[in-house]
């Protein structure tokens, strides 16, 4: 497996270059944002990790630029840990984030982690509501046979609520289950990933299957009409 490094800092690239390296991934760095965008829109890398703190561009650019072109896991790093920071990574389609100074161990689990939800899963089923299909061991879903590019937090995102299909889950539930992190309640994370979920499963259609219940949370159900 080939991850793409996006850090300014030498000995920081060093030290993610050897460490990667020893557990057995195949490491490429890029020393800053214009380069790291370049080899990431380009390359197949199965996983970037990208440092916020970039010269010229930084990584919240590099990150905007990238989605529109590949759906690449991408870990953030940044020596700031405000939420709002986060929520800003998250919004643009950051799969995860850790603060600076991490131990190696952590970071190692969150790459494992975010490479483990694209390989198959033996004997996971297709999750279906309506025309709506969600293949977790190909990665894949589809709307009216209409095949939806995601990324893999909105993936992730849908998965969870066609297996709880029915069941409202509340905004703690979402962003404990899909994010592992807590946030909170005055952040708007799990509406702007509502909101995107949205755009690309709903408003293309007629039927609506993603639903707001106020004061409570979201479910994915079929409704009949009034």
């Amino acid at each position: 497996m080939k991850i793409l490094v996006i850090e300014d800092e030498p000995k920081a690239a060093a030290y993610l270059r050897q460490g990667l390296t020893e557990s057995g991934y195949a490491v490429e760095v890029a020393y800053n944002g214009t380069d790291g965008l370049h080899a990431a829109a380009n390359g197949d890398h199965g996983l970037v990790i990208l440092d916020v703190m970039l010269p010229g561009v930084d990584g919240f650019a590099v990150l905007s630029a990238l989605r529109t072109s590949r759906q690449v896991p991408v870990l953030m790093l940044t020596a700031r840990g405000e939420t709002d920071d986060k929520v800003r990574g998250f919004d643009l389609g950051a799969d995860d984030y850790l603060v600076k100074p991490f131990q190696f161990p952590e970071l190692l689990a969150r790459v494992r982690a975010l490479l483990k939800r694209g390989q198959p899963v033996t004997g996971e089923p297709v999750l279906r509501a309506a025309d709506l299909e969600i293949d977790p061991v190909r990665h894949r879903a589809t709307r009216a046979g209409q095949r939806i590019d995601l990324s893999a937090k909105e993936f992730a995102l849908l998965t969870l609520l066609a297996q709880k299909t029915g069941e409202v889950l509340s905004r703690t539930q979402i962003a404990s289950l899909v994010w592992d992190i807590h946030f909170d309640s005055d952040t708007n994370v799990v509406e702007v990933a509502i909101r995107r979920l949205r755009a690309k499963i709903d408003d293309p259609f007629e039927e609506k299957l993603i639903h707001t219940v106020r004061g409570v949370g979201y479910v994915l159900e079929r409704r009949t009409a009034p």
